[in-house]
């Protein structure tokens, strides 16, 4: 079963900056488009940044400007550097894989959640 692993979140303050990290199986890393989603309490679960295996990338308007997503092909982990942090952003971030290597079926990770707070 594939598994994707994320790590960084925490507590930060207004204005701060976090690194998150998604780990995949390199034989579906190189192969599948990668993203990142994000879900507030009480909110749906909604697109943050994702990546194709090329490194074209695309991004919510809420973040543009302040999160730049990458990955590391050599060591098959997707990352998302996140500055200028809001409490806005305060949700459980999902690492999500889809594309050739997985039959075209989406797979997530388990989560990490971000707070941004004073």
């Amino acid at each position: 079963q594939v598994q994707l692993v994320e790590s960084g979140g925490g507590l930060v303050q207004p204005g701060g900056s976090l690194r998150l990290s998604c780990a995949a199986p390199g034989s579906i890393f190189s192969i599948n488009g990668m993203g990142w989603y994000r879900q507030a309490p009480g909110k749906e679960r909604g697109l943050v940044a994702a990546i194709t295996s090329g490194g074209n990338t695309n991004y919510a308007d809420s973040v543009k400007g302040r999160f730049t997503i990458s990955r590391d092909n050599a060591k098959s982990t997707m990352f998302l550097q996140m500055n200028s942090l809001k409490p806005e952003d305060t949700a459980v971030y999902y690492c999500y894989t889809r594309g050739a290597a997985t039959g075209y079926v989406g797979i997530w990770g388990q989560g990490t959640l971000v707070t941004v707070s004073s």
